[in-house]
């Protein structure tokens, strides 16, 4: 047994005991705030990893988050108002989300660079104002600018919200590893370091960028799904707002984007910056921008990148076995 015991990485140790950790954590009588507090990052972790999959290995600067996340959410709402059970309308919109992500890819993968990212920040907007005018006067689809509460989900204790948050951003963390490991991973590294290259040798280039452009999508329209089920309430303002966007850039870019660990120190910073931000209102987002740049500015590749700067914490990632926290 402890031979056994010895050949295990001890960072996948210490990653088991976090998952424990976090798994008792609404029984252990922590107060509701806390709770709260980690609720919110294990949906912001998942989104962050899912941006870091098509932003920092794929290359691909998206910008699109919050269309996918509005329309699971908008899914589940409006399923709820059908009589449709939660938890079909959360999977059927995460569904949804993947689907149009692969009709939008037909357009946003003809432009490269700066022009995909404007081009996939176009498309929540577009969504925003759709959603806010169209309500038919029989049929209140999107409920207009008002929104409309969420059915069916009020019996749900924040405990099984968590829950559910953490398998979703455990998967996500799956997902990351699969495709790096596969050669999907490997395509997406050619594609993101010279596509031009990369497609002169051969690869798919458009199906190499569909596949975790798509993959992102499910994953970022389930953690947003989640969030509404917890907040119960869905608006077109709120919910395809820039604030998401900001919310995902900065939970990978400030733990470092391309790294496996970046995306959770970042979401940790990010959840305690949204609360410590919070009584600035409008003008937090300005803050969080600020916070960006310098971070930028001080080390591209963010916190992980500042700390590989020491040797301490080299000699402990090598200690770890680089499972949180590899470069890629």
């Amino acid at each position: 047994m402890k031979s056994l015991i010895s050949k295990i990485s001890p960072g996948y140790l210490v990653t088991a005991v976090a998952l424990i950790l976090l798994a008792v954590l609404p029984v252990a009588n922590m107060p509701r705030a806390w709770i709260l507090y980690v609720l919110l990052f294990l949906i912001y972790l998942a989104m962050a990893n899912m941006w870091n999959l098509i932003a920092g290995y794929a290359g691909l600067i998206s910008l699109a988050a919050p269309a996918f996340l509005g329309i699971a959410g908008y899914t589940l709402a409006l399923s709820t108002w059908f009589g449709i059970p939660w938890w079909a309308g959360l999977i059927g919109g995460a569904i949804l989300a993947g689907i149009f992500a692969y009709l939008m890819s037909f357009a946003v993968f003809r432009l490269s660079g700066v022009y995909f990212s404007i081009g996939t920040l176009v498309v929540p907007e577009v969504l925003r104002q759709v959603f806010y005018l169209w309500r038919p006067v029989n049929l209140p689809l999107t409920g207009g600018g008002a929104g409309y509460t969420i059915k069916g989900v009020s019996g749900l204790s924040m405990g099984q919200i968590y829950w559910m948050a953490l398998l979703v951003a455990i998967l996500s963390a799956v997902v990351i590893r699969i495709v790096l490991r596969s050669n999907l991973g490997l395509g997406l590294a050619a594609v993101r370091d010279n596509q031009r290259a990369a497609a002169s040798s051969g690869v798919n280039t458009f199906r190499i960028k569909l596949y975790p452009f798509i993959i992102s999508a499910i994953l970022t329209g389930l953690a947003g799904g989640l969030f509404f089920v917890y907040q119960q309430y869905i608006e077109p303002g709120s919910t395809f707002n820039v604030k998401w966007t900001m919310i995902i850039l900065l939970s990978t870019v400030i733990g470092g984007l391309r790294t496996e660990g970046g995306p959770i120190i970042g979401s940790i910073v990010v959840v305690f910056l949204y609360f410590l931000l919070a009584r600035y209102g409008n003008y937090s987002l300005l803050l969080q921008g600020v916070i960006l740049i310098v971070i930028m500015l001080l080390s591209p590749q963010g916190l992980v990148g500042i700390a590989q700067r020491y040797s301490f914490f080299n000699r402990f990632m090598a200690w770890m076995g680089k499972p949180l926290i590899a470069a890629k």
